[in-house]
């Protein structure tokens, strides 16, 4: 006698379909929170994997926590670098200040010593213009103020000769300005000069004559060549000191010379 399985609601379901809905169990359980020991471990895994990958939310960005002391640490830092940039600037400041500073000392003792050079030089010029020299260098005197003689027209010497070789070097025994420049008749070719002091200089019998009229010169300065032109008994230089530019107002030119620090 033969049996056959019953068919219909009575029939045992297949392997695949009792898998599925131990899956959908297993999902129910899982996210209703009581999946764990009634279920198999392979379906649990399943299930929570499947769960955390549609509900679980995005890893937040790690957070780093810095302790109370780290942080001091830092402030310290900070504030030592913030002192040092600070203390460095003031110490540039002043290095500035000071270089600043010795500039301004090095102009103004500069610009002492450049005045007080100026002040020097202003002096000695005045000194050389106020003084007064021979006008012919190292020569005596060969014939006296005032002598007496035939060789003179008012009867006697109105200046002093002075021993010169034809060619010798004439010059301003001070400073002064050119009034006469030329033939002065027995003097021969003469030069008159008003000095800086209101006196007047004369020089004759010169061989040739370097200066003009409206001439300034200094103590020194050439003004003509000894010679033995106009009235004259061989070459010399014949000097006045006068008080006008004219014949007739002459004074002693040695006491005058004297009296301006020349040795005669």
């Amino acid at each position: 006698m033969a049996f056959t399985r019953a068919t219909g609601k009575h029939r045992a379901r297949s392997r695949m379909t009792r898998r599925g809905a131990n899956l959908a169990g297993a999902a129910t359980l899982t996210a209703a929170g009581v999946i764990g020991t009634l279920g198999s471990p392979a379906l649990a895994a399943d299930a929570e994997a499947a769960v955390a990958q549609d509900a679980a939310p995005a890893a937040p960005a790690p957070v780093i926590v810095i302790d109370g002391s780290l942080a001091a640490t830092i402030d310290a830092q900070a504030d030592a670098q913030h002192l040092a940039a600070r203390k460095a600037e003031a110490e540039a400041k002043a290095e500035a200040k000071r270089k600043a500073e010795a500039k301004r000392k090095a102009e103004a003792r500069a610009k002492e010593a450049r005045e007080a050079e100026e002040r020097a030089a202003r002096a000695a010029e005045r000194k050389r213009l106020a003084s007064f020299q021979l006008p012919v260098a190292g020569s005596p005197v060969t014939t006296g103020y005032r002598t007496g003689g035939a060789l003179w027209s008012s009867g006697s010497h109105s200046g002093v000769d002075f021993r010169a070789a034809s060619g010798t070097s004439v010059v301003a025994v001070g400073a002064g300005t050119v009034v006469e420049a030329g033939w002065g008749g027995a003097y021969g070719n003469n030069v008159v000069i008003r000095m800086n002091d209101g006196t007047f200089t004369q020089y004759g019998h010169l061989s040739s004559i370097g200066v003009s009229v409206g001439q300034s010169v200094t103590p020194g300065a050439r003004i003509g060549l000894s010679g033995s032109t106009g009235n004259s008994t061989g070459p010399h230089l014949h000097f006045e000191a006068r008080t006008t530019a004219e014949y007739g107002s002459d004074i002693d030119p040695v006491a005058y010379l004297r009296a301006h620090g020349v040795g005669v």
